[in-house]
């Protein structure tokens, strides 16, 4: 009985190792759609901090508006080239 349950756990267990780094590219994503739709609502007059490593510092809006975008943009390119690898080996069968 134990044999028959691991037996179908490795397969499972692969699927599930290659859907986690998509999941935490899309919390990523998320993160940064969250932070860029908060910054919006501020008035532009306003100072933020922005968190690097263990220190905070001192911003304009405007910078660590341009700053999350950038992250969200290279965020949204390693997700497509993660779908682009997924998708090969497919192809090739």
């Amino acid at each position: 009985m134990a044999d028959s349950s691991s037996r179908s756990l490795p397969s499972k267990n692969n699927s599930v190792a290659e859907e986690e780094p998509k999941l935490e590219l899309l919390k990523k994503i998320r993160r940064h759609e969250v932070a860029i739709s908060e910054l919006n609502h501020l008035q532009p007059s306003r100072t933020v901090y922005q968190q690097n490593c263990n220190i905070f510092f001192r911003k304009t809006i405007k910078t660590v508006m341009a700053s999350e975008q950038k992250h969200l943009d290279l965020a949204k390119a390693q997700l497509q080239e993660f779908d682009a690898v997924l998708k090969q080996p497919q192809k090739q069968k």
